[in-house]
């Protein structure tokens, strides 16, 4: 029989992403996106969420580096939905002249 690990401030509902246990809003995989891509450390996660206790991200991190591949997944699932959306709503022309404005 394996022994399943439970996560101090961490929700996990099967079929549902990660979340954090007081801050239902805020997915595990936020704050690993923070971490990843912006580089910042479990400190200036907290400095930026003031809303966030240091203990919240710590689990947080803790089950991402446990459960890497789950999170990846996520993140790239969220990558692929942003780029659809992209593709499928064109910025305004108004938008794109005033970014070829800016340009010159």
């Amino acid at each position: 029989m394996a022994l399943e690990l439970t996560y101090p401030h961490i929700l996990k509902h099967p079929d549902a992403p990660a979340r954090l246990e007081c801050q239902p809003r805020t997915r595990v995989a936020m704050i690993v996106a923070d971490y990843l891509y912006r580089g910042w450390s479990a400190e200036e996660i907290a400095r930026q969420y003031r809303s966030l206790s240091l203990a919240e991200i710590h689990a947080a991190l803790t089950y991402y580096f446990d459960h890497r591949e789950e999170i990846e997944d996520e993140l790239l699932a969220e990558d692929r939905e942003v780029e659809a959306w992209r593709l499928a709503h064109p910025p305004a022309p108004l938008l794109l002249r005033l970014k070829a404005q800016a340009r010159h």
